[in-house]
């Protein structure tokens, strides 16, 4: 199902139907301020089983993770002061940042350095949905492994079968997000991606 929404005031009764979706353990579709993003609940297993298999990506393929603000962070990922002053100037932004995982977090999703990407993006309907849903949504590139992104809701919701929900905010950008691994307390990037990387090196 495909759901118009607006991608800079989202309409509260359309972020309500998406968290309606996630708790019902649906994976879902959305825009943020990269590419579009697959998702579910994060502390739902069946969603994240299902989430791998709607995307046809092998289980060993870690996922990240999308926070509604900076307060949230500290629940699920370790951040010292020098990595939150990082985190601080970067986000809400196209980010992912890896950081070492707390015990709240889902072994699932965890590496096997217990780390975890996470993510604020800068676009008001996932940020919206998490806040609403009151803890993280899984989040992965609406995209085929080793593909490039699809940017058409339409096409996204053609090719994923399965997805209880697409939320079409237009047109989504091909370049995903930039990955910087702060689990040393010094920014190391492992992905070059939309965000500029020059004040990280």
């Amino acid at each position: 199902m495909i759901l118009p929404i607006n991608p800079t005031h989202p309409e509260p009764r359309k972020i309500r139907r998406a968290v309606e979706a996630l708790e019902a353990g649906e994976v879902i579709a959305y825009p943020t301020d990269t590419v579009y993003g697959l998702g579910c609940d994060l502390f739902n297993k069946k969603a994240t089983d299902r989430l791998y298999q709607i995307k046809g990506m092998p289980s060993s393929q870690q996922l990240a993770f999308v926070c509604p603000d900076l307060s949230d962070i500290a629940r699920y990922a370790i951040v010292e002061n020098a990595q939150y002053r990082v985190l601080k100037h970067f986000l809400p932004g196209p980010y992912c940042f890896i950081l070492l995982a707390t015990r709240e977090v889902p072994k699932i999703v965890q590496s096997k350095r217990k780390t975890v990407g996470i993510r604020i993006p800068d676009h008001e309907v996932i940020r919206a949905i998490t806040r609403e849903l009151g803890r993280p949504v899984i989040s992965t590139t609406a995209a085929r492994p080793g593909g490039d992104p699809f940017v058409d809701p339409a096409e996204i919701d053609v090719e994923f079968k399965g997805l209880g929900m697409v939320l079409d905010g237009g047109p989504g950008g091909l370049v995903p997000t930039t990955v910087v691994d702060l689990t040393e307390g010094y920014p190391k990037i492992v992905r070059e991606g939309a965000g500029p990387i020059d004040e990280l090196i």
